[in-house]
């Protein structure tokens, strides 16, 4: 069985739902309920890989306290294995401000501690996994030029990158799949085209319920079109299931386009979840994709 390295962010989080993002004013809100929950966008990768069936190791960093505590019992799982590098501090945690159409505010309460260099288990992993994906995180930023030189494939996700942005280019130049949003690109077409050109296999772009658009060096131009959730509970996690399950598809061998299928099934999944990850099976994911 193939094996992921994920490495970047966990964190504990504050959820609170309100009907609209506060306006920059001062003035009084009613909340509609609130939360705590696992967060981080590697977090929500490697969990959703392990649910999917894919052995995992999740590198990423904690502090010492109860928040901690709190991320190691929520990533539980048999096929995912915790490589928290714990340092005295706290541990990362966000509050986030949710509305009912899917739009957030997320402030970060606290940062975690820097891990420091790679154990042995994941400085191993990071020539032998099938899979090395790197996320957005400082620590993670700090060792793309050994997971570069080492790493069979690597995957970036750089989110909401506005194709200027100097802090994810390491990421972008880095990555053998690069995955990013529609969110604050002027031109997406110009964007993955521009990246295919410099070498990258494949570039997705997600436009959360307009679906996808890819590009792949030898498939050329893709789209699909988000799988319907049933009812929009939590936005938090799709986009990182969306690569979670394209990631699964890719394992499996399959061809770009049915793995963008798997990543709008596991994204509509995300959504249709109050948590961070849904508690689903790649059976469940396949079948919505229509891949049975």
């Amino acid at each position: 069985m193939p094996h992921v390295l994920v490495a970047g962010p966990a964190s504990w989080n504050t959820l609170v739902d309100v009907d609209a993002l506060p306006a920059p004013r001062s003035h009084t809100a009613m909340a509609r309920g609130h939360r705590r929950s696992l967060g981080g966008t590697s977090a929500g990768k490697a969990l959703t890989l392990a649910r999917l069936d894919v052995p995992v190791t999740l590198r990423t960093a904690l502090g010492d306290d109860d928040a901690a505590e709190q991320i190691v019992v929520a990533l539980g799982h048999p096929l995912l294995t915790l490589a928290g590098e714990r340092r005295p501090g706290a541990s990362e945690q966000h509050l986030n401000l949710m509305t009912p159409d899917g739009g957030r505010l997320s402030i970060y309460l606290d940062l975690p501690p820097d891990p420091g260099p790679p154990s042995r288990e994941v400085d191993t992993l990071l020539g032998t996994a099938d899979v090395v994906v790197a996320d957005l995180a400082g620590h993670v930023r700090d060792l793309l030029p050994t997971i570069r030189s080492r790493a069979r494939e690597v995957w970036c996700d750089v989110h909401d990158h506005d194709g200027v942005a100097e802090f994810q280019a390491p990421f972008v130049e880095a990555a053998d799949v690069l995955v990013v949003s529609t969110e604050r690109l002027p031109d997406p077409r110009a964007y993955l085209a521009e990246r295919v050109a410099a070498g990258t296999r494949w570039v997705v772009c997600t436009a959360g319920a307009r679906g996808a658009l890819a590009l792949g060096r030898d498939e050329g131009w893709l789209e699909v079109p988000a799988v319907p959730a049933v009812q929009v509970v939590d936005t938090n996690g799709a986009g990182d299931a969306f690569v979670a399950g394209m990631l699964r598809g890719h394992l499996d061998g399959l061809p770009l386009e049915a793995c963008l299928r798997l990543g709008a099934a596991a994204g509509a999944l995300a959504v249709a979840s109050a948590g961070l990850v849904a508690d689903v099976g790649l059976a469940q994911v396949r079948a919505l994709a229509g891949l049975d």
